[in-house]
């Protein structure tokens, strides 16, 4: 025991130079850093700063700060800054972003895990404005609440941003529309907050009209529940841009979930599934535990479609894969509340290319029961007088074109002639007036 003491006692002095050794080091590379940021150095192209791991990014002071904004403002080769884990505050935001008020370089800002507030947020407004190359702004977990969301969009309105993650920010409301949206942002994570039935209603406003720019949303975490669902399916109607949705791990019930599924199959009508929605192509909804419904399944089997063909030819999928498919679309109908018979839509003339088209594509089996569900309708409106019929008017309306077509020919016809029958007025005219020249000119010979 007393050999072991001693022998600690002895590495003590030992361990303790290595921690400086280490802590010089860690200084050294920092300075050096920094300065090759001050003096624009063509490899200084990513400045990340860790407020828990970096003892000397904690020591550093306001004019610190102020300096380091700075020194990013004029340099050109920065392209991405990481400052997170405590490494910024409101306070620190404020001599920061005092004199970075601009950067023709920065592409992605990301300052995570600060605690910045409403305050932090309005401190870096200038630069956000002011900062046209800036693609990607990640601001997850700090505490910005909907007020801070609020003036952070409203800053980047006229940027080029594309991606902006707000995960764990306190928001449960949005109060913003497409005029004050970004342009170009297509990318939004609003996970792990406190969003509800109201705060979907401010994010409908995104999602409408044909200025919709989002591709993708996230609002998984959330409070949202079977009324924000139904806003958000609504406001998806005419939306030919939104591509995900995930909205897993929110208080939705499962019949919460039905417009969702009439979003992406309308199984009302035939023109009403071709009038779907084609461009969702994943819908994220449940919890990790909970059981798979039906009604997640039959979206996910026409949000697959949306994935695997252009929109015109997903509604022709989609149609062919439930219209006409019996147990399909009674399965639809039960969960929508629906019940009709698809073949009273179509005209009977063109029954024999549907049942062609369900057999190709289901089988003779399901053809069979295409026939035996619209028998009486062939035999009670399928018949020789109706052929006859169509075919006379068919071939009145040829009569009609060609009637139209002899009466423009007896135009030209009449045209033509007019014309001849000028031009003979005129040749008399001139025979006559050069055999009265011809007799003036003799009497004036024989007078000579």
């Amino acid at each position: 025991m007393d050999s072991d003491d001693d022998s600690s006692m002895h590495d003590a002095p030992f361990i303790e130079e290595e921690e400086e050794e280490e802590e010089e080091e860690e200084e050294d590379w920092f300075d050096g850093y920094l300065q090759s940021v001050r003096e624009n150095n063509p490899l200084s192209k990513t400045l990340s700063l860790n407020g828990q791991y970096h003892e000397r990014v904690q020591n550093m002071v306001d004019d610190d700060w102020e300096e380091l904004g700075f020194d990013i403002t004029n340099n050109t080769h920065m392209e991405s800054l990481d400052l997170y884990d405590g490494a910024l505050n409101d306070h620190k935001m404020i001599f920061f972003f005092k004199k970075l008020t601009r950067s023709s370089s920065v592409k992605n800002l990301s300052l995570k895990d600060n605690r910045l507030s409403v305050d932090g947020v309005r401190s870096m407004v200038p630069f956000l404005q002011n900062t046209n190359n800036l693609e990607s702004l990640n601001l997850d977990d700090n505490n910005m609440k909907s007020k801070g969301f609020t003036c952070l969009v409203r800053s980047l309105r006229g940027s080029h941003i594309e991606r902006l993650y707000c995960n764990s920010n306190g928001i449960n409301s949005i109060d913003i529309d497409n005029t004050q949206f970004p342009k170009h942002l297509t990318y939004l994570s609003l996970s792990r907050n406190s969003i509800s039935a109201d705060g979907c209603r401010g994010l409908a406003k995104l999602l409408q009209g044909g200025g919709a720019t989002l591709s993708m949303l996230r609002l998984s975490h959330n409070k949202i529940n079977d009324e924000g669902v139904k806003i958000l399916a609504d406001a998806l109607q005419s939306n030919t841009s939104l591509k995900t949705l995930d909205l897993k791990e929110n208080d939705i019930l499962d019949q919460g979930k039905l417009p969702l599924l009439k979003l992406v199959n309308d199984i009302s009508s035939i023109e009403a599934t071709l009038q779907s929605n084609h461009t969702l192509r994943y819908v994220g909804l449940g919890g990790v535990l909970d059981p798979v419904s039906e009604i997640q399944i039959k979206i996910d089997v026409a949000t697959r479609i949306n994935r695997n063909r252009h929109q015109r030819e997903a509604g022709r999928e989609k149609v062919i894969q439930t219209q006409l498919h019996s147990e399909t679309r009674a399965a639809l109908c039960r969960l929508q509340g629906d019940n009709h018979s698809v073949f009273n839509e179509i005209d009977p003339l063109h029954l024999p290319e549907v049942f062609a088209l369900i057999a190709r594509h289901h089988g003779h089996g399901e053809l069979y029961d295409a026939l035996s569900s619209s028998i009486m309708l062939l035999f009670s409106t399928v018949n020789v007088k109706k052929c006859i019929q169509q075919e006379r008017d068919y071939h009145a309306a040829k009569v009609a074109e060609h009637r139209t077509k002899a009466e423009q020919l007896d135009v030209k016809l009449a045209s033509m002639e007019e014309a001849v029958e000028g031009n003979e007025r005129n040749n008399d005219f001139v025979n006559h007036s050069s055999k009265r020249r011809r007799k003036w000119l003799w009497r004036l010979l024989d007078g000579v």
